[in-house]
């Protein structure tokens, strides 16, 4: 079986957000839906960005020429998009300020996809053999499986709260039925 590696992994989710987005502004304007799918992506996302701290960063320090300047853009990057995330949380769909948050958060979510597209993962294709671009993926879909569902900017970069943090997340998803739109 033929699994996805590290740039397909993490350019499936790009997709995905992208899709979410389009969902989001598909919907009336005062729609709870668009809430759900706003969770729906914040979820996507920070489990995108915990995975991409813990394995693709590091990665890309280690194996491209210049990555540690690629990676410094990347988590600013990163810690921008938690930011909005978190002001997001707090915003239902019908409070003023959550379309801004929304058409904020997808140039932040473009800016990302553009960046690591056209800049890192080239690089780290170049860098890398297949095999070490498959293992990097298989590491980030178990990181994703483990992370934080809601953002967390202080904590961004402690890889040893990650897995605490996600558990203290899933279980109030599961109790607030957050991340099970319907």
């Amino acid at each position: 079986m033929h699994s996805l590696d590290v740039v397909e992994e993490l350019a499936v989710d790009h997709r995905e957000a992208e899709a979410l987005f389009d969902q989001i502004r598909a919907l009336p304007p005062a729609d709870a839906r668009r809430k759900h799918r706003a969770d729906d992506l914040t979820i996507l996302l920070v489990r995108h960005i915990v995975a991409e701290e813990e394995y693709l960063h590091p990665a890309v320090r280690e194996q491209v020429a210049g990555g540690a300047a690629l990676v410094e853009e990347a988590a600013a990057e990163d810690g921008r998009i938690q930011a909005t995330l978190k002001e997001l949380e707090h915003h239902q769909a019908h409070d003023p300020g959550f379309d801004d948050l929304v058409d904020r958060l997808a140039a932040e979510v473009s800016a990302h996809a553009e960046s690591q597209e056209h800049r890192i993962f080239p690089a780290l294709r170049s860098s890398c053999t297949t095999d070490e671009l498959q293992t990097l993926g298989r590491k980030v879909r178990h990181a994703k499986t483990l992370a934080p569902t809601r953002p967390h900017p202080a904590e961004a970069s402690n890889k040893l709260l990650t897995p605490a943090v996600g558990l203290v997340d899933r279980l109030r998803d599961l109790l607030s039925g957050r991340g099970h739109a319907v």
